[in-house]
């Protein structure tokens, strides 16, 4: 490290907001040249420029939390030395809320400035930790557009900024058949997009479904295609099996390009979660599921104060989209739903209307840049 070199630590906690420190740490060398970003995070963070301190765990839920936090701790200990050695101007936490306030405090209390990307969701469940949040930071920026007043009033420096992965889909290039043949999928037919979520835990619990929901589909519609991105982080040798009976009914498997996945698509059976805005954004009819493990659920059902789960119905106020969870997540209940899709265009339309009002409010937002500039403006760069 060379004396007056601009310093920032990003620090994630999960595939998505990787995605989000990668584009922010691309936005961030681009302003400044002579800057050095540490950062928690994983393989689209280091090819980015990023210095890792620490990698990913993708932890969730009571008890994905307990078996990743060993991980937890080795992060939380490399954090602590780079805050005392490094001196980062700021801290960029990204989501992952639990961990990252921890991190926040003690940032603070070594005087460091701390933003805040991906706000924690206090509308959603546990509000009375908005004062502690904003007791620890310099600014907030959100990705839902009605959080922007909930931390303002709170007394937040708080900015609405946009969502990452509408850039992500602006970013990619060339006709829905140059794409599915980038894929390796035909250029002509119908497909059938299946993202089972970005965590371990997600794909044990949904792979068995998705199977079961391809076999019978294949059975129906014999010309449909099946693709499945694989997330990043995704340890596939976990889900060998499972992974390879999906391949030998005709689901082609890719690493990463959930993007270009949704864009070569015409229906999608999503993991609730940051994928269900991504393809609403894309314009892609869906399907909502969700399982977690029992005790999470009832935890869950009990601290989190929401009616819907998919940020396209939260967003929309209403269920747009249909959400199967749990123990309504079942072979009967996803084919009946993914056939009114196939089946009914008058779905299919009013869904894409309420998509594009959503993609309305995202479009002309550039959220990795203006965070970027939030970084220089509370370091006083500017």
């Amino acid at each position: 490290m060379s004396e007056g070199q601009k310093r920032v630590l990003i620090v994630s906690g999960e595939a998505s907001g990787e995605l989000y420190g990668a584009l922010l740490a691309e936005r961030l060398f681009d302003r400044y040249s002579d800057i050095l970003i540490y950062g928690v995070g994983g393989e689209r963070m280091r090819k980015a420029g990023v210095k890792l301190i620490g990698e990913i765990t993708g932890a969730f839920g009571i008890t994905e939390t307990f078996s990743s936090l060993s991980r937890l701790q080795k992060n939380y200990d490399s954090i602590i030395r780079c805050l005392d050695t490094e001196h980062p101007e700021v801290v960029v936490l990204i989501d992952f809320p639990d961990f990252n306030l921890k991190v926040a405090r003690a940032a603070k209390e070594r005087g460091l400035k701390v933003l805040y990307y991906v706000g924690p969701q206090v509308w959603a469940w546990r509000k009375k930790r908005i004062r502690t949040i904003v007791s620890l930071t310099d600014a907030i920026a959100v990705i839902l557009p009605f959080e922007e007043e909930i931390y303002r009033k709170n007394g937040a420096r708080c900015e609405f900024v946009g969502h990452p992965i509408m850039e992500e889909i602006l970013a990619v290039k060339g006709s829905r058949g140059f794409i599915r043949q980038s894929l390796g999928l035909r250029p002509d037919g119908e497909v059938l997009a299946l993202l089972p979520g970005s965590r371990d835990s997600e794909l044990k619990r949904l792979l068995p479904l998705y199977l079961e929901v391809v076999g019978e589909l294949s059975r129906r519609y014999g010309s449909l295609q099946y693709i499945l991105p694989l997330a990043v982080g995704i340890d596939r040798k976990a889900h060998r099996a499972l992974l390879g009976r999906l391949q030998d009914r005709g689901v082609r498997l890719v690493d990463g390009r959930s993007t270009e996945a949704l864009m070569a698509a015409d229906y999608a059976l999503i993991a609730s979660g940051t994928a269900t805005l991504q393809a609403a954004l894309i314009g892609v009819p869906m399907v909502v599921v969700y399982k977690l493990f029992p005790l999470t659920y009832i935890i869950g059902r009990l601290v989190v104060n929401v009616k819907y789960i998919s940020l396209v119905n939260i967003l929309y106020g209403g269920e747009i989209v249909k959400e199967l969870i749990q123990w309504k997540a079942n072979k009967s209940n996803v084919l009946a739903e993914l056939e009114r899709l196939i089946r009914e265009e008058t779905v299919r339309r009013n869904m894409k209307k309420a998509f594009n009002e959503i993609r309305d409010i995202y479009y002309d937002k550039r959220p990795s840049e203006r965070v970027a500039e939030m970084t220089g403006e509370i370091a006083g760069w500017q």
